[in-house]
């Protein structure tokens, strides 16, 4: 049997990266298979940026397209002048980080995440915890990745994805700051490669989102250095005896809290629209002030932000948008994302609809991963070998994005796996169906129900630590008065 594509780009080395090229060097049938990173190291996201990005207003800067040299348009490859950094491009990962998820689930079935406790981790869930240290997730996808490592272009940009008329995908590609010439002056080389299918393995974790709001624009301008975003966290010690403002109610916000409730000045201001209740615990910690949403910034009084309720706080030393992020796929020959933060037009989250040559691995939300990225992984490395059945038509696709849009709204919700865990892991399953002989493909285990209790066990244990930091601080206080004055 032949293979539906033979020649396939994927952009990026992330987990959802190495899920793919594992999966189609598995099947052991394709002609080419090329892997493009920006950064200079595989691990995506877990890979760790010192200097963080600069603190935007908006996402505009992070999402402009670059643009194509004249010259390889006619006459192929060249170098240009070094391009500035975009906005965007720096990871989120601080050095401590220690992973949200259970540690036998956040794994990929085929090799089980070495054991490792990070101190900070071990103080708070207590020894051989599931927890697992960025570090060790980062050595973990490095070792996976050294097989397919001769595959891998590092330090390359994908540019622009494009359809030329013979059908091929065309990818613009930039090497950055290559030394090159008796000059020794860096420069940046152009080329383009086509491909039969592209992967985009990307992740979605790269532009910040921060929400609009009065005044915020003017008030960043006159004083730029009093706002970031969680994703430029990097260390507790930047915070210690600041005023300090979380902006938001997830995961990050609740982790923020944590960190922050007992190192700054005076009290911790938390800026939410909702309250989840899995962490309301986290906003309930000693010295944590829960505000409304923001009305209004103003630069006046060296700061003020202005609530909803009438109240304000002003000398803010730092307000940090623990806003999550904004799906960003420039480079795509559509606009892909929706003004409501959802990327359109993908059977299962997965295959463009009209086009299946164009897939897209790890657009979804509340879903197990890695896990699911090496079970999207599969069903496309085995869809583009030519070893399953057709995708069904047209029609059907839609149809079954206009039911999810039903079900799960135009945000990015619509990517929310949960709670349908089993029938979604079904699915990859079926399709994928069973490894073809002389391959080195293997066969996806069927969902298991306690893999959702294993991927939550982290933020069960950090709900039961906050509510020991909560009865200590009420213990101390009660103590305190039953001593009365001296």
């Amino acid at each position: 049997m032949a293979p539906r594509y033979k020649r396939i780009a994927v952009i990026g080395a992330g987990p959802s990266g190495l899920a793919a090229v594992k999966a189609l060097e598995s099947e052991r049938i394709f002609d080419y298979v090329r892997v493009f990173e920006r950064q200079d190291r595989v691990g995506g996201l877990w890979a760790y940026d010192a200097e963080p990005d600069r603190f935007q207003t908006t996402s505009d800067e992070a999402e402009k397209t670059s643009e194509i040299p004249e010259h390889l348009r006619r006459n192929g490859p060249c170098f240009t002048s070094p391009a500035p950094e975009k906005l965007g491009q720096r990871g989120s990962a601080y050095d401590t980080l220690d992973t949200n998820a259970g540690a036998r689930t956040m794994a990929f079935t085929h090799a089980p995440l070495p054991f490792g406790n990070s101190i900070q981790s071990i103080r708070k869930y207590g020894r051989n915890n599931s927890s697992r240290p960025r570090h060790v997730v980062l050595k973990y996808l490095e070792d996976l990745f050294e097989p397919y490592f001769h595959l891998l272009q590092l330090n390359t940009s994908v540019e622009r994805v494009e359809k030329n008329p013979d059908g091929e995908w065309v990818l613009t590609l930039r090497q950055q700051s290559v030394k090159y010439g008796t000059e020794g002056a860096t420069r940046d080389y152009w080329w383009q490669e086509a491909f039969d299918a592209v992967i985009v393995a990307s992740g979605h974790f790269t532009v910040a989102s921060v929400p609009e709001i009065d005044g915020l624009k003017e008030t960043f301008a006159k004083l730029p250095e009093k706002f970031e975003h969680s994703k430029a966290w990097r260390s507790q010690q930047d915070y210690v005896g600041k005023r300090v403002l979380v902006v938001g109610g997830g995961v990050s916000a609740a982790d923020l809290a944590d960190d922050l409730h007992d190192i700054v000045e005076d009290s911790l201001y938390v800026s939410q629209r909702t309250e989840v209740e899995f962490l309301k615990k986290a906003f309930s910690l000693p010295n944590v002030v829960k505000k409304p949403p923001i009305k209004s910034f103003s630069h006046e009084t060296n700061g003020t932000v202005h609530f909803v309720d009438g109240t304000f706080v002003s000398g803010l030393d730092k307000i940090i948008f623990a806003t999550g992020y904004k799906l960003s796929y420039p480079y795509l020959p559509f606009k892909a994302v929706t003004p409501y933060n959802r990327l359109a037009g993908f059977y299962q989250h997965i295959f463009r609809i009209g086009d299946p040559s164009l897939v897209v691995i790890g657009q979804v939300r509340a879903a197990i991963s890695f896990r699911i990225y090496e079970y999207q992984a599969v069903a496309v490395g085995r869809y583009f070998a030519g070893r399953t059945e057709e995708l069904p038509d047209q029609d059907s696709q839609k149809a079954w994005e206009k039911t999810r849009l039903e079900y799960k709204g135009h945000t990015e919700l619509f990517h929310e796996i949960k709670p349908d865990f089993v029938e979604y892991y079904g699915w990859l399953t079926d399709f994928s169906g069973a490894p073809a002989e002389g391959t080195d493909a293997y066969t996806l285990p069927i969902f298991e129900d306690d893999w959702v209790k294993s991927d939550i066990e982290i933020l069960l244990a950090k709900d039961k630590y906050w509510d020991s930091l909560i009865k200590h601080y009420q213990g101390v206080e009660s103590l305190q008065k039953d001593k009365g004055p001296h």
